[in-house]
């Protein structure tokens, strides 16, 4: 307990200014300082620049036809990468093309070639809602591509601690309480794809899981995430990238984050 005490201390020294601006976490006017902090800090913009990538290189087999649509884009730079994506998010922002909630999407049916999305999945409160749309609004072959959340050793023990967002691994696949962007549990994306595996398969057939990667266990919080101080100098950031490709193997036990790529069975398929 004087160990957390002393790192929640330390903590409450490191934050960035503009956090301590941020009074309510639903208010659409902290997206701006949100891109802010993250245009600033080279760090934390490369972190999510490699999740992008990944994201893209995984949608480049998704059917040419329909939309590319990224979800809970909020202070998403995506656009710099590929111009062509649908930024969305529930509240209105902007420089976001549409808003509207994922659970109930004014999209039409097999429209959509791919949805991407980067911490989204685990302030969804009715995740059988937002697979029903995925299902219609997805065209045969489409994809989804998410990074959430991992649930491992250190990222429970991070997460459950250091972060304001509930973590609660005996959850279901939503929750009731918080706003749009207070309302959280960290562990959905585990629960639903690991704990509940099976029953997503039963419920979703037609949604197949492909693949799941756990990774990045230091990159984000030596950037000092959105809330503090950037903790390395940016130079270093290529050799942080180094040690964690190199500890790849232990990825299931130090992992924060997790990618998650499903696709919609081929017509005719099932």
């Amino acid at each position: 307990m004087v160990i957390l005490s002393s790192l929640s201390a330390l903590l409450g020294q490191l934050k960035l200014p503009e956090s301590k601006q941020i009074q309510d976490l639903d208010d659409p006017n902290n997206i701006y300082l949100i891109r802010n902090i993250i245009q600033r800090k080279p760090f934390l913009w490369k972190t999510y620049r490699s999740f992008y990538q990944e994201i893209l290189g995984k949608i480049a087999t998704a059917p040419p036809q329909g939309m590319v649509v990224e979800l809970g884009s909020g202070a998403s730079f995506i656009k710099t990468l590929a111009p062509h994506i649908i930024t969305t998010d529930v509240l209105p922002y902007s420089g976001v093309d549409r808003v509207f909630s994922a659970m109930d999407m004014p999209l039409a049916d097999s429209s959509v070639s791919a949805f991407i999305m980067i911490d989204v999945l685990h302030h969804i409160k009715d995740s059988r809602r937002f697979f029903d749309e995925m299902q219609r609004c997805l065209c045969p072959g489409g994809k989804v591509v998410m990074i959430e959340p991992a649930n491992t050793a250190f990222s429970k023990f991070i997460y459950t601690h250091f972060h304001h967002e509930p973590f609660n691994t005996r959850g279901d696949w939503g929750f009731e309480e918080g706003g749009p962007l207070t309302g959280a549990n960290m562990a959905i994306p585990w629960i639903i794809f690991e704990r509940d595996r099976p029953l997503f398969t039963q419920e979703y057939p037609t949604l197949r899981l492909c693949a799941t990667r756990i990774h990045t266990p230091f990159r984000y919080l030596l950037s000092g995430g959105l809330s503090l101080r950037q903790l390395l100098p940016s130079w270093i950031y290529p050799l942080v990238a180094l040690a964690e490709w190199l500890l790849t193997p232990l990825n299931h036990y130090l992992g924060l984050f997790m990618t998650i790529e499903l696709q919609k069975a081929p017509r005719g398929d099932s």
